[in-house]
């Protein structure tokens, strides 16, 4: 059963910024783009680069290790180096506190 676990203050992640948290034995990648918030699994598939630190073009998070691109919305790869894609995550805002759905 899916459950929400808060992660951090929706203050703490400012437009423009990402950052990882450890969350029920998973590491995921926050994404702050304009005012709303995606989560991915937070390893490139391709060779485990961060991708909390890759650079993000609208809705595309590029992995800083190979160039992978990423769907911050759907978590599909954009095209090689990666085959795979990566776990994306329901964020949800409850006053203000931002939690993501895992299970």
């Amino acid at each position: 059963m899916a459950k929400l676990i808060r992660i951090t203050g929706v203050q703490d992640l400012p437009p423009g910024q990402a950052a990882c948290y450890e969350v029920e034995g998973r590491t995921i990648a926050v994404f702050n783009i304009d005012g709303t918030f995606y989560a991915i699994d937070e390893a490139c598939p391709h060779s485990g680069g961060p991708l909390s630190q890759g650079s993000c073009a609208g809705t595309t998070v590029t992995c800083p290790w190979h160039g992978a691109d990423f769907d911050l919305r759907t978590g599909a790869p954009l095209g090689p180096p990666a085959d795979d894609g990566v776990h994306s995550y329901k964020v949800i805002i409850d006053g203000d506190d931002l939690k993501v759905e895992v299970g």
